[in-house]
């Protein structure tokens, strides 16, 4: 298969888990794999690249196997008797814009894909009923529910299926049906993340992620465009936080089988982001608004805030995020700069 290297080296005497990372050259998922490497693992990584970027990953490293395939593909590639000790699944559609641009797609991908893994990680797992699994879903599960902040076992609010906008937050909320099922059916140690508007280093702003948006803008002396009034708030969490603790959730027992709220819990405005994007990297750039119909089809809808309750999962694994948001945003800055975002 072309971009397909089956060869995994080990160093000598090393007593590594073996992984497999889906998405694994994406923005979360590269640094993930960069976690798992840190610690001693071998890892296997999937990704079509048709979102995520090669240079996100390490060059040459000898414990990194790169599989460059549609997932599908890639898992039948992988051979019968080829085992992991974990999957961590994060190939997924990207961003509300490509949700929007492209429904069929991005249902297929996010419904299929996770449907295949799940199946994968059952049968090729080192473990008796199946390889340890995380499965990343989104805050968009839970719709347009006005409860603040979101906890996990809240009800969800969607729109009519007519409007498109929901399908994402549908298709995600199945993906964690079908995990749900394959945990209390057939045993997988498998748990689900829900990650919250996660920004750092190496996000591209072109699927509509508004952090890099905004910093790409002020770098260049661009007006920074805030979609809509601005007062829609959001809690923003590095990263490295995030990426950095799906191991600890995956490998503590008394998380498998639960959903986890898993970001930062301060809420900023988007046009109060957009100010202190433009204080952080004193830039001269203005700050523009623009109605959601310049940007998204007609009958768009936004979320007024979206923060998640973050005590389950501060009680399962102590979670606590460590970066602020000044620094993400002059690291992913300098990301930019570099050509890395």
């Amino acid at each position: 298969m072309p971009g397909t290297d089956t060869t995994l080296h080990s160093p000598a005497g090393a007593r590594a888990g073996r992984v497999l990372v889906t998405g694994g050259a994406g923005f979360i998922g590269s640094h993930l794999v960069e976690s798992l490497l840190a610690s001693g693992d071998r890892v296997t990584v999937i990704d079509d690249l048709s979102t995520g970027r090669e240079e996100n990953l390490p060059a040459e490293h000898p414990r990194l196997r790169f599989v460059r395939a549609d997932l599908a593909h890639a898992l039948d590639s992988l051979g019968e008797h080829e085992r992991f000790d974990e999957v961590y699944h994060l190939a997924a559609a990207v961003g509300v814009k490509r949700v929007m641009d492209r429904p069929i797609e991005s249902i297929e991908t996010n419904v299929l894909q996770t449907s295949a893994v799940l199946r994968f990680a059952s049968e090729h797992g080192t473990g008796e009923r199946g390889a340890r699994t995380l499965i990343a879903s989104s805050s968009e599960v839970y719709g347009k529910a006005d409860k603040s902040p979101f906890s996990e076992d809240d009800d969800v609010v969607y729109g009519p299926t007519s409007v498109i906008r929901w399908s994402y937050a549908c298709s995600k909320a199945i993906d964690e049906h079908l995990t749900i099922a394959h945990n209390r059916r057939r045993g997988l140690p498998a748990v689900i993340a829900r990650f919250f508007n996660t920004v750092g280093p190496r996000q591209v702003g072109e699927y509509g992620m508004v952090l890099p948006r905004f910093v790409g803008a002020a770098l260049s002396g661009e007006p920074l465009i805030v979609h809509g009034d601005g007062t829609q708030s959001r809690c923003f969490a590095d990263v490295r936080d995030v990426a950095g603790t799906l191991p600890k959730l995956l490998r503590t027992d008394g998380c498998i089988g639960g959903v986890y709220n898993l970001g930062a819990d301060e809420p900023i405005t988007i046009k109060a982001l957009a100010e202190l994007v433009v204080s952080t990297l004193e830039s001269s750039s203005p700050i523009e608004l623009a109605p959601y119909s310049d940007v998204y089809p007609e009958g768009f809808e936004d979320l007024r805030q979206r923060r998640p309750d973050l005590t389950r999962i501060k009680n399962a694994i102590g979670y606590a995020p460590a970066i602020g948001l000044k620094q993400t945003i002059r690291d992913l800055a300098a990301s930019i700069r570099e050509g890395r975002s």
